[in-house]
């Protein structure tokens, strides 16, 4: 499988305030739960993970 284009700054960018608006949009319309945060935590795992990957896989 070929390996896919680098993210660029403003698609992290805006990856990362996608994810903090769904975050807010969630606590906010209704009363957070503990199946609502472990969502928020996973789903953080997911999105900053693959960021992390990237910028460290630029660096190289």
């Amino acid at each position: 499988m070929p390996r896919r284009k680098p993210l660029s700054n403003s698609q992290i960018i805006c990856i990362a305030l996608l994810w903090i608006l769904l975050v807010i949009y969630a606590i906010g319309a209704g009363r957070p739960s503990g199946q609502l945060f472990f969502g928020i935590i996973a789903s953080g795992i997911v999105v900053f993970v693959t960021i992390y990957k990237d910028i460290r896989r630029r660096g190289k």
